[in-house]
C-alpha cells in the first residue's frame, strides 16, 4: 500500500464541491417561474417523454451490462485472466455514466420552459438561466467523474497488493463501463431526436408550409424530447468518459514511465493528472459566473459572452498547472506543464475552427445559404465540401499537439528509446487531460444549446410574443454554435484521450502476460518476462510494424469500422424518419381541423414510435462496436488490434469533425435565411436549406457525435480483452 500524500485530498474536495454547486445552480433555476399554464403543459409534455424514453433505455443497457459483467466476472474467476476487481469497475463506470445523463437531462428538461418564460424579460435572464442549467451537466460530469477515480483509488490503493501500475489499469477497466453506457445513450438518443426532427421537417416545414415547432405539429413534442435524449444525456455520459479516461490513461502512463523508479516519483506522476482536474472544477465555477450579456445582442456579442468564461477558465488553468506540478514535485514539470498548455491550446483552436466553420456569422455558413437560391442539391454540394475542408485545422492541431506534448515531456528526446517513448506518451495522455480539465464549463456551453432550443419550442408552442421569440431564436443560433462546438471539442480530445488508451493498452498486455507466466523476448533475442519487457521489445516481439499484414490488416477493418458505424447509424435514422414522416402525414390527413389550429394532434403517438424505434435500432450498431476488437484481437492478435485501433482513429476522428461540422453548418444556413438574407422564412431559398438541415441533422447529431465514443469504446474494449487476446498468443 502506498502513502497516499496530503495533496490527494483535494480530489474528492473538488467532486463535492462540483456536486455542490451543480446542485445550488439546479435549485436556483427551479425557483424561477416556468411560465404561464400553456408553457408549463408543453413542459411537462417534454419532461415526461423524456424521462420515459431514458428508463426504457436503461433497462436496454441493464441487459447488456449484466451479460458484460458475467463475461468479466468469467474471466476473472474462472479463466483467471482478468484482475478481479475489474467486473466491479465496469460496474460503476457505467452507472455513474448513466447518473450524469440522468441529472443533466432532468435539469435541461425543467429548465426550458423556465429560460423561455425569463426570455419575456430580457435576453440576459434568459442566457443566465439556460446557461447555469447548462452548467449543472458540466459540474455533475466532472464531480462523479473525479468522486469515482478518487473512490477506486483509494480502495485499490488499499486493497491491491500489486502496485501503481496494477492499480492504474484496473481502474481503467470502468472507462469501458463508462464508454458502453455512452454509445448506447449517444446512438439511441440521435436515432430518437432525428427520427423526430427529420419527421417533422419534411412533412411540417417542408409539405404543409407551418413554421418550425408549431403546435400544430404532431412530431413537434417528440422533436423537443429528442433534443434532450441526444443533445444532453447523450453527451453528458459521452463527455463524462472522455475525461475520466484522459485522467486515468495519463495515471497509467505515468505508473508504467516511472514504473522503473517507484515511490514517490511514480505516485506523483499517477496523482497530477488528477489534481490538474480538481483545480479545473474551481477555474471553471469562476467561469460560469463570468458569462453575462446586454439586450440586442448581436450572435457575436453573445458568442464573445461564452468564450470570456471558457478562455478566462482555460488561461487561468495553464497558469495553474506549473504551480501544481511545481508544488508536487513532478520529474520535468516545466516540460509536462507545456505539454498541458499544448491540450488546452488545441481545444481553443478546435473550437474555434469549428465556430468560423459552423457559425452564420462566418463565410463558410453564409456561402451555403448562398447556394440555397439555385435549390437544395447546391446546398448539399456546399456543405459537404465546407464539412471535408473543416477536417483540416482539426487534424493538423490534433498532429502538432500530439508531437508537441510528446517532445516537452521527454526533454525533445528524438532517441525513441524506451524511457524516451515512455516520458513522451505520458505528456500526449497529460494534454489530452489539459484539454478537459475545464470540462465543467465548456460542456455547459454544449448542454446550454438544447434547453434554448427547447426555449425556443415552447415560445412558439405557447404564442408568446415576436419580440419573445426573437430572443430565444437568437439563444437558440447560439446553442446551434455551442452544440457544433462541443462535439468538435468532444471529437479532438477523443483523439488525445484514444491515443493515451493505445500507449495503456501495451501495459495491459504485459500485464496479461505476466498474470499467464507468458515469457517474451527483448530485441537481443534473450527470453525476458513480460514485465521486463520495453515498449521497444514489445515492438518486436509482436512484429508491429507497416510490414506485418496484420496491423495493415487490423488498420484497414479500423477505418471500415467507423464507416458501417456510421452507415447503420444513418440508415436507423432513415428507417425511423420514414415511420414519423407515415405518421404525421396521417394525422393531417385523417384528424380533422389540424392545419387550421382546431384540431389536437396526436403527440404521443409520435413519441411512441421515437421511442421504439431508437430502442430497437441502437442495439445492433452498440454491439457490433463491442464485438468487432474481441474478434480482431482473437484472429489477428495483439498486432491486428494495434493496427485497428490506428486505423479507427484516423478515419474515425477526420470522419466526425466531417460530419459534426457539416451537419452544424447546414443547420446554422438555415438560421441565417430565417433571420432575413437571401429572401428570409418561406422563400426558395429557406425551403433548400430546410433539405440541407435536414439532411445534416442524423450527420451531427448522430453518427458524427457517435463516433467519438466508437474510437474510445475498441480502445477500451481492447484494453480489457487483453487477457483473452494473451490466450491466443
Amino acid at each position: 500500500m502506498n502513502n497516499i500524500p496530503s495533496v490527494f485530498w483535494l480530489v474528492p474536495v473538488a467532486s463535492v464541491v462540483a456536486l455542490g454547486m451543480a446542485w445550488y445552480f439546479f435549485k436556483s433555476m427551479i425557483s424561477a417561474d416556468e411560465g404561464t399554464p400553456r408553457m408549463r403543459e408543453i413542459a411537462k409534455y417534454v419532461r415526461d417523454g423524456a424521462m420515459a424514453y431514458l428508463w426504457q433505455q436503461y433497462k436496454v443497457v441493464l441487459i447488456v451490462f449484466v451479460a458484460l459483467c458475467a463475461l468479466f466476472a468469467f474471466m476473472a474467476y474462472v479463466l483467471h485472466v482478468q484482475n478481479p476487481w475489474v467486473p466491479f469497475a465496469f460496474l460503476t463506470g457505467g452507472l455513474f455514466s448513466g447518473l450524469a445523463g440522468f441529472f443533466g437531462m432532468k435539469t435541461a428538461t425543467y429548465a426550458s420552459g423556465r429560460t423561455a418564460n425569463a426570455a419575456r424579460k430580457s435576453l440576459d435572464a434568459g442566457l443566465k438561466i439556460a446557461f447555469r442549467s447548462g452548467a449543472v451537466m458540466g459540474l455533475t460530469v466532472v464531480g462523479l467523474g473525479l468522486l469515482d477515480i478518487a473512490l477506486w483509488f483509494i480502495i485499490l490503493n488499499r486493497f491491491d497488493p500489486d502496485g501503481l501500475i496494477s492499480i492504474t489499469t484496473t481502474m481503467l477497466t470502468f472507462g469501458m463501463g463508462a464508454s458502453t453506457q455512452a454509445l448506447f445513450a449517444r446512438v439511441g438518443g440521435g436515432i430518437y431526436t432525428k427520427a423526430a426532427d427529420v419527421g417533422a421537417d419534411i412533412v411540417g416545414k417542408v409539405e404543409a408550409d407551418i413554421p418550425e415547432d408549431d403546435p400544430r405539429n404532431p412530431a413537434t413534442i417528440a422533436d423537443n424530447v429528442g433534443d434532450n435524449v441526444g443533445d444532453v444525456a447523450g453527451m453528458g455520459a459521452d463527455l463524462y468518459e472522455s475525461y475520466c479516461g484522459s485522467i486515468l490513461s495519463t495515471a497509467a502512463l505515468g505508473a508504467a514511465a516511472f514504473g522503473a523508479v517507484g515511490g514517490e516519483t511514480q505516485l506523483k506522476a499517477v496523482i497530477a493528472p488528477m489534481l490538474i482536474a480538481a483545480v479545473g472544477v474551481f477555474l471553471s465555477i469562476l467561469g460560469i459566473y463570468l458569462v453575462r450579456t446586454k439586450e440586442g445582442a448581436t450572435m457575436r456579442d453573445l458568442l464573445k459572452s461564452l468564450s470570456l468564461g471558457t478562455n478566462v477558465s482555460a488561461v487561468l488553468i495553464a497558469v495553474a498547472t506549473p504551480i501544481i506540478l511545481y508544488l508536487l514535485g513532478v520529474e520535468n514539470w516545466k516540460g509536462l506543464s507545456f505539454s498541458v498548455i499544448t491540450g488546452l491550446a488545441a481545444g481553443v483552436i478546435i473550437g474555434q475552427a469549428t465556430e468560423y466553420y459552423t457559425s452564420h456569422s462566418y463565410k463558410p455558413t453564409q456561402k451555403i445559404s448562398e447556394a440555397g437560391l439555385t435549390g437544395s442539391a447546391t446546398v448539399i454540394i456546399k456543405g459537404i465540401g465546407t464539412g471535408m475542408i473543416s477536417t483540416c485545422i482539426p487534424v493538423i492541431t490534433i498532429g502538432v499537439a500530439i508531437m508537441l506534448s510528446y517532445l516537452f515531456a521527454n526533454g525533445f528526446d528524438l532517441s525513441m528509446s524506451s524511457d524516451s517513448l515512455a516520458h513522451g506518451l505520458y505528456g500526449v495522455g497529460i494534454a489530452a487531460v489539459g484539454m478537459l480539465s475545464t470540462l465543467g464549463i465548456t460542456l455547459a456551453t454544449d448542454a446550454y444549446g438544447p434547453i434554448a432550443d427547447n426555449a425556443g419550442g415552447n415560445a412558439e408552442m405557447s404564442e408568446l410574443g415576436e419580440e419573445v421569440r426573437h430572443r430565444t431564436d437568437a439563444l437558440d443560433a447560439l446553442g446551434n454554435t455551442t452544440a457544433a462546438t462541443g462535439k468538435g471539442f468532444a471529437i479532438g480530445s477523443a483523439a488525445l484521450t484514444a491515443l493515451a488508451l493505445l500507449a495503456s493498452y501495451i501495459e495491459e498486455i504485459k500485464i496479461a502476460m505476466e498474470r499467464a507466466g507468458t515469457m517474451m523476448t527483448n530485441v537481443k533475442g534473450e527470453a525476458i518476462s513480460a514485465a521486463q519487457a520495453t515498449i521497444p521489445d514489445f515492438m518486436n516481439f509482436f512484429q508491429v510494424n507497416l510490414m506485418n499484414p496484420k496491423v495493415l490488416v487490423g488498420a484497414f477493418i479500423g477505418a471500415m469500422a467507423a464507416f458501417l458505424f456510421c452507415g447503420l447509424t444513418m440508415e436507423a435514422v432513415g428507417r425511423a424518419a420514414q415511420k414519423m414522416v407515415v405518421e404525421v402525414r396521417r394525422q393531417f390527413k385523417e384528424i380533422a381541423g389540424i392545419l387550421e389550429g382546431t384540431g389536437t394532434p396526436d403527440y404521443g403517438r409520435c413519441v411512441e414510435i421515437s421511442t421504439r424505434a431508437a430502442q430497437h435500432e441502437m442495439i445492433f450498431p452498440s454491439v457490433l462496436a463491442i464485438l468487432i476488437p474481441i474478434v480482431v484481437g482473437v484472429v489477428l492478435g495483439v498486432a491486428g488490434v494495434l493496427g485497428l485501433l490506428v486505423g479507427g482513429l484516423a478515419g474515425g476522428f477526420t470522419l466526425a469533425v466531417f460530419m459534426a461540422n457539416a451537419g452544424g453548418a447546414w443547420d446554422n444556413a438555415k438560421k441565417n435565411i430565417e433571420e432575413g438574407n437571401f429572401g428570409g422564412k418561406g422563400s426558395f431559398a429557406h425551403k433548400a436549406t430546410i433539405v440541407g438541415d435536414t439532411v445534416g441533422d442524423p450527420f451531427k447529431d448522430t453518427s458524427g457525435p457517435s463516433l467519438n465514443i466508437l474510437i474510445k469504446l475498441m480502445s477500451l474494449v481492447s484494453f480489457v480483452m487483453a487477457g483473452l487476446t494473451v490466450e491466443f498468443i
